[in-house]
């Protein structure tokens, strides 16, 4: 839409008062400000008029993908958040057209939740009978096999009315129960004649123990390697609880020579990346030293180019100590920064200057600097504001998570531009005094 009809529309639904933007009552919502004027009203007017736009597309964005989707519900409670926003939204348009249009998705997806639940409980009655049939079988792999599928389909079957949930659960749980309860019991008899089983599961158990603190590092890896695999050789099998208890015994004697010789590894290890990481620390303050001193050693065209020459060798150089990484980070950014700030300035001045078409004292040279430089923090601001503004008003979801990472290193690439002129303005203004002096 062009400026001209998003500015009549935002007339229709908006109006300025003391300088302020505000909303029209619409439904039961009172006026309310949605902002203020930062230039002119009519480009206020037509700058929450353009937001008024964004929000419809996220609703229709929402609903193309509700019509799409199989599973209508988990839309339900994207659409009450939307329909909350209708009343918060910071915007100029028709909020009343679009409240109703939640209202109705809410509606349809509420009666397709309804629809689900009873073709649920449909599905989860006939899966309780068909488990309750199979309760005193004996036919155990098989019926196991079955009643495994059937538990798989019922966790795939979706949830059915509150009121019903406890009783329907209730009866297809026992059923399942008792079978594998007669089961267990079946086995547990059977498998009393295999005593023999548990005393070499406490051998090989006893052998790991006289094993675990030794400190011949590759023959007793070998050793309980081979005890590993004579663990899975054993065959039978024994109750749960005991196996449980058994391989917790087992386990916790190889786990312990292990983490000894996993921390004799990775200390190894760590003195080697202390000395990788002092290296990499050296040659970075190499790097940010010179980066440093660009401009009292260089000219400004053999300092820019320096400048990304310096970038990319910090890009091959590997990483520093975690404590130091990020200190050693924004010297060298600032550093690089001032650079090119300085660049974009002077360019900006010879443009000033060939327009002017006459040469400039040295002490007007210095007080226009530090003018285009005052005119660069205040256009840095209001980006800086707008950034704020928008990560303010991020909601605090995992979604917006790349979104929010992103706003957030743009506000600190400002904040530092910001710092990186404040300080260039200091130095041209104590150029300007020592003239005058």
């Amino acid at each position: 839409m062009e400026n001209n009809d998003l500015l009549e529309e935002a007339k229709k639904y908006g109006f300025i008062q003391d300088q302020q933007v505000w909303l029209k009552p619409f439904m039961n919502y009172p006026a309310r400000q949605v902002g203020e004027v930062k230039e002119s009203e009519d480009d206020s007017l037509v700058y929450f008029s353009k937001r008024f736009e964004m929000f419809q597309d996220k609703v229709k964005n929402l609903l193309d993908r509700i019509d799409t989707s199989e599973n209508k519900g988990s839309f339900l409670m994207k659409v009450l958040h939307m329909k909350e926003q209708v009343g918060s939204y910071d915007a100029l348009g028709e909020f009343e057209r679009i409240y109703h249009t939640l209202t109705k998705a809410e509606e349809d997806i509420n009666e397709t939740i309804k629809q689900n639940r009873e073709k649920n409980l449909t599905t989860k009655i006939a899966l309780t009978q068909e488990a309750e049939a199979l309760t005193e079988s004996i036919e155990w792999q098989e019926t196991t096999e079955k009643l495994k599928e059937l538990r798989g389909t019922w966790i795939k079957t979706g949830p059915v009315e509150k009121e019903l949930t406890e009783e329907i659960e209730e009866r297809f749980r026992t059923a399942i129960e008792n079978f594998f309860e007669r089961k267990k019991n079946f086995f547990e008899d059977k498998k009393k004649m295999q005593n023999r089983i548990y005393d070499k599961y406490r051998d090989l158990i006893s052998q790991s123990v006289a094993l675990q603190n030794s400190e011949d590092w590759e023959g007793t890896t070998a050793k309980l390697k081979a005890l590993q695999n004579q663990w899975k050789e054993v065959g039978g099998t024994l109750p749960r609880k005991t196996m449980t208890r058994l391989w917790t015994d087992f386990r916790k004697a190889h786990n312990h020579f292990f983490e000894r010789l996993k921390k004799k590894i990775n200390n190894e290890k760590n003195e080697s990346r202390g000395k990788y990481y002092e290296t990499n620390f050296e040659r970075k303050k190499e790097l940010v030293e010179e980066g440093e001193q660009l401009l009292q050693q260089r000219s400004l065209g053999d300092a820019v180019k320096r400048a990304k020459e310096l970038q990319a060798e910090w890009k091959k150089v590997g990483p520093v100590s975690p404590e130091v990484s990020d200190m050693i980070w924004e010297r060298f950014i600032k550093a690089c920064d001032k650079v090119f700030e300085m660049s974009s300035l002077e360019h900006y001045i010879r443009k000033r200057q060939q327009t002017a078409n006459e040469p400039l004292s040295e002490t007007d040279d210095l007080q226009a600097r530090i003018n285009a430089l005052k005119d660069f923090i205040k256009s840095d601001r209001n980006e800086l504001e707008v950034l704020e503004g928008n990560l303010g008003k991020l909601s605090d979801t995992p979604g917006n998570d790349t979104f929010r990472n992103m706003l957030q290193g743009k506000i600190r690439n400002f904040k530092r531009k910001i710092n990186t002129k404040t300080e260039m303005i200091e130095t041209f203004q104590n150029q300007l005094s020592a003239i005058s002096r």
